[in-house]
């Protein structure tokens, strides 16, 4: 019997509402987030971190849940954040109050000091022990704060990350370079003038607006970040925070920068270049980054061609290098249990943390004769690898996502050897620990200030660290306006938090 035209009128109407609710709902669902495969049991939390959404993504999460519920009865929606827009969407996320869970937290102290993070210690004591075991000490005597509690899980890879000088190795073979002679901005000076007679078509230095850290080579190290240009000589037990743009190295390096500039040694749009890695193939001579052990690996896969490195900064643990790659628990949670596990899990559990790194096996990497990966990459129909695409359609951001030393090393055309992670274990037994390891200042009084001081380091920074600007009309201006901003007043309150801080270890 047919139904009555009303009804049928009410179960349409219904269906379009159910309809609507579905589809106005999956626009805001996040990949992976799919409960009916799942025990009522199993929790899921939602993660945020930082990278360009894979193509693969929603695949790799569905993997990594298949294998997290069956093994600890948790699942995750894994959001990633484009490399530009990851901070400000975190700092939103957290002053909204809206529900995450889990976040790699790039700017770790402020945010701790602001009560974003959930306190470890007792779930370090207990549930999460097997991380807190497994992580070298002195990364958790790094991320500890100045209250004595630790707010987040560091990743355990290098421990001091040195200033590394990259080459093309085609380059420095075919002139015979001995990289290892070039430890200082001025040494650079014939190299570069060589390459623009010799190689025109390379760039001799490329900078970017973020520039680098050159005051490292005079040995200093920044008490908050850069954006805050107050400095501490590392190895100094005594040193005074300087504003470092007022001493006397920063003039060094700022003058040799603007020579270099004025030379054409520097890419002119260096002051608004935006910060990352290099395109695939890029005629760079010398590019700075910071990395450990056999980073050049890394590096030439990135370039597309063999690069090499020469480290010029000493093996320096820092609280700023300790703290590069944190994770951290939302302190409004629901399920902060649930939370550690998942981070120890991630921390300890091999099968898990390659494929948060490397994807699934198969689908984006095999495995050679010796268990290294050999990435699966984009190819044409002849076979051939397509230049300037992604090497994977699925790729982790490894400083990111917990412990390196569970990781499989890599093969390929320049592969990583079979005992990287022991050459990783004997280059952490060798560092030296900066006397200022894990002092962190609680400037939350002097927000207005430290607001002022970043946006005057904006205005003059980028153009004043990649030489593009007259050093003599500009630097005063810049350290004008740092004092008009409160630069001296914070740098007092630093001071006297490191004397308090430095008498309680006496």
């Amino acid at each position: 019997m047919s139904k009555h035209p009303r009804h049928r009128r009410i179960l349409m109407i219904i269906s379009l509402i159910l309809l609507l609710t579905s589809y106005t709902t999956g626009c805001f669902r996040q990949p992976g987030h799919n409960d009916d495969n799942y025990d009522d049991d199993t929790v899921n939390l939602i993660y945020y971190t930082i990278g360009e959404p894979d193509k693969d993504l929603r695949l790799v999460n569905d993997k990594i849940n298949e294998i997290m519920a069956r093994k600890i009865g948790v699942t995750i929606t894994y959001v990633k954040v484009g490399w530009q827009d990851y901070e400000d969407r975190l700092n939103t996320l957290i002053s909204a109050g809206s529900p995450f869970d889990i976040a790699f937290a790039p700017d770790y102290a402020t945010s701790a000091m602001r009560g974003a993070w959930l306190r470890l210690d007792d779930y370090l004591a207990g549930l999460g022990k097997e991380m807190y075991d497994a992580i070298d000490p002195t990364f958790w005597q790094g991320v500890r704060m100045n209250d004595g509690s630790i707010y987040g899980v560091p990743t355990n890879k290098e421990l001091a990350v040195r200033d590394q000088w990259m080459y093309p190795a085609s380059i420095v073979n075919k002139y015979n370079i001995d990289i290892t002679k070039y430890n200082t901005l001025e040494s650079l000076d014939p190299l570069f003038r060589m390459i623009g007679q010799e190689e025109p078509a390379y760039i001799p230095m490329e900078l970017d607006r973020d520039s680098h850290n050159f005051f490292a080579l005079h040995g200093y190290e920044y008490i908050m970040n850069h954006k805050l240009p107050l400095m501490v000589k590392s190895l100094d037990p005594g040193a005074q925070a300087v504003n470092i743009f007022e001493t006397q190295e920063a003039r060094q390096v700022l003058d040799t920068l603007r020579r270099y500039y004025k030379e054409g040694f520097i890419n002119e749009d260096a002051a608004l270049r935006e910060p990352g890695g290099l395109k695939r193939g890029a005629k760079v001579f010398w590019k700075s980054s910071g990395g450990g052990p056999l980073s050049e690996t890394t590096w030439s896969k990135d370039r597309g061609y063999k690069v090499v490195a020469n480290p010029v900064t000493p093996t320096t643990v820092t609280t700023e290098s300790v703290r590069g790659g944190i994770m951290t628990i939302n302190a409004n949670t629901k399920h902060p249990v649930e939370c550690i596990k998942f981070l120890n899990f991630l921390n300890t559990d091999p099968e898990i943390r390659n494929l948060f790194n490397y994807g699934i096996e198969g689908v984006h990497y095999t495995l050679d004769e010796h268990g290294q990966v050999v990435l699966i990459t984009d190819k044409d129909s002849n076979g051939d690898e397509i230049p300037d695409t992604p090497v994977s359609s699925y790729s982790g951001v490894q400083y990111t996502q917990g412990n390196w030393f569970i990781l499989k090393t890599m093969s390929g055309d320049n592969p990583e050897p079979l005992d990287k992670w022991d050459q990783f274990r004997k280059y952490n037994a060798g560092v030296i620990k900066s006397t200022v390891l894990g002092f962190t200042p609680d400037l939350s009084k002097l927000t207005a200030q430290t607001d002022n001081i970043e946006m005057v380091w904006q205005k003059y920074y980028p153009s004043l660290m990649t030489g593009s600007v007259d050093v003599d009309t500009i630097l005063p201006k810049f350290n004008e306006e740092l004092k008009h901003a409160g630069m001296d007043e914070v740098r007092q309150e630093v001071q006297k938090q490191l004397d308090a801080w430095r008498g309680e270890r006496r």
